[in-house]
């Protein structure tokens, strides 16, 4: 199953480096793959992992376990970001 990750801010340094500039990669999922365990896949530690989407669609830390991913889905993650 095709699916895209997209990893934004210092989180892109888990991205293979042929992927950095354009801060996505395709990959090919096994069908029920949930986003934690794509979040496991990479090792990104938990702490940098705050702001979750499915295709454009907020996705609150209680539901990263048990929500699947589909054919042609795009999961973008934010670190937490501070500025003023």
């Amino acid at each position: 199953m095709k699916v895209t990750l997209k990893l934004y801010a210092t989180l892109s340094d888990y991205l293979p480096e042929e992927a950095r500039k354009t801060n996505q990669v395709p990959l090919d999922v096994p069908p029920q793959t949930t986003i934690d365990q794509l979040i496991d896949q990479y090792r990104l530690p938990p702490g940098l992992v705050h702001l979750v989407l499915v295709n454009g669609h907020y996705v609150p830390p209680g539901m990263r376990a048990r929500q699947a991913l589909h054919e042609g889905d795009v999961l973008a993650i934010w670190p937490p970001i501070a500025g003023g």
